[in-house]
């Protein structure tokens, strides 16, 4: 078994790729039983984000577990081929530490990814696809991106998703003191952009979730409004800014509800950002004129702003990520010596009770026990040394030198001298 990460994200498909792959909270489990249960894989963990979604995994089998990335959401292999990486030993070790990093984010250096991790192994613990692998690789990664974020300013600068949105916002409206803002959706990204465009004082902000609690308990802090999504087609046409990002598995927004919202408001336009993936907003409407829609890869320009006061910890951050992966190989590979240590230690215990119940049996009899801990102490020794003495004796001239060389550094022959 081999250690293993796959997957596509936003720098290698496209958001209409991404969305056909994603792997909802409710379906994870199950995902990871069908993953772990049917195919060669020992081990897993899924990472499903809105810029990712990638599987880690142990296998001996990398083609069968990539391929069933593609039949688990119903795709044809041929589909999912051309956007999807394959990372195997240390290349997966190191994507692991850059993801968890900041550094292989649309944001760099964003802190979210951080917790989808943890989020993701967590899931893995309590599905009990977690095995010994994969538990020291995410403790390892969370101990990497830590020192990443207090030994560099890789997040100093960064410009977040939500911070993105605000930004585009106001370069459209300039100054959006005077729009109403609707935020929909109650999660880590809806509560960021809250805090980010009630920070420029909006005329209003209204949040709309499913469950009216949540929706409340947000609005609460950020002195808002709430409402459920079911009052969404009658709201929609009162606010000027529109930001989504819910989990639902199909749009929320469709093209007929947002021409009624166009035709009340007279034509005034309507901005939208959609953060979701599976995208919240049906991709027909982009076709309406008066309505200016965004999605998650629309934004990447403006998270890339500071990126250059950020290349010097990107640097410092790559070197403590390269150290760590040194050493977690070290690890691994010392783990792959294990069946071999422990069938050799399997072998000796084995001479030794034999030798042992033998001289026992003399001694039960009356003989001599000096000489019977002698023949003890000589067969042991014959028995040990009789294999690669043998293998030394018939060594071809070719590998004469080279074995001679591995039993002195094996028996640290040379210290003897």
């Amino acid at each position: 078994m081999e250690l293993l990460a796959f997957g596509i994200n936003y720098q290698t498909a496209p958001i209409d790729v991404r969305e056909q792959v994603v792997f909802s909270d409710d379906s994870m489990e199950d995902a990871l039983h069908d993953l772990v249960g049917h195919h060669a894989v020992k081990e897993a963990a899924i990472v499903s984000t809105c810029n990712r979604t990638e599987i880690y995994c142990s296998t001996d089998k990398p083609e069968e577990a990539k391929n069933w990335l593609a039949s688990f959401h119903q795709l044809q292999v041929r589909e999912l081929e051309p956007y999807l990486y394959s990372l195997p030993r240390e290349h997966a070790v190191k994507h692991a530490f850059r993801v968890a990093s900041g550094l292989d984010s649309m944001v760099l250096g964003e802190p979210q990814i951080l917790g989808q991790l943890k989020n993701a192994v967590k899931s893995a613990e309590l599905a009990g696809t977690l095995g010994l692998l994969l538990h020291k690789l995410f403790q390892r990664t969370f101990f990497v991106a830590k020192e990443v974020r207090t030994s560099t300013e890789i997040g100093a600068n960064s410009v977040s998703m939500a911070a993105a949105a605000t930004q585009l916002a106001e370069r459209i409206f300039g100054d959006i003191s005077a729009q109403r803002v609707l935020l929909i959706g109650a999660g880590e990204m809806i509560e960021l952009c809250a805090g980010s465009f009630s920070a420029r004082h909006p005329k209003s902000i209204t949040v709309a979730n499913r469950t009216a609690e949540h929706a409340q308990a947000l609005a609460n802090r950020f002195n808002a409004k709430s409402i459920t999504l079911n009052e969404l087609p009658e709201q929609l046409a009162l606010h000027d800014i529109v930001v989504t990002c819910t989990a639902s598995p199909l749009p929320i927004l469709g093209k007929g509800m947002m021409e009624r919202a166009i035709k009340k408001r007279k034509h005034r336009p309507i901005f939208m950002v959609d953060l979701a993936v599976p995208r919240d907003v049906e991709q027909e409407v982009l076709e309406l004129d008066d309505v200016f829609l965004y999605t998650v890869d629309d934004l990447s320009d403006i998270v890339q702003e500071g990126l250059d006061s950020r290349q010097g910890a990107v640097v410092q951050a790559e070197a403590i990520i390269n150290s760590n992966v040194i050493n977690f190989m070290h690890w691994l590979e010392s783990r792959e010596l294990v069946p071999t240590i422990r069938a050799l230690r399997s072998q000796a215990e084995h001479y030794r009770r034999h030798e042992l119940e033998r001289a026992l049996k003399l001694l039960a009899r009356g003989g001599d026990s000096e000489k019977i801990m002698e023949s003890l102490s000589n067969s042991l020794t014959n028995k040990l040394l009789h294999s690669p003495s043998d293998v030394l004796n018939h060594a071809s001239s070719d590998e004469r030198d080279e074995l001679v060389d591995m039993v002195n550094r094996l028996y640290q022959l040379d210290r003897l001298e």
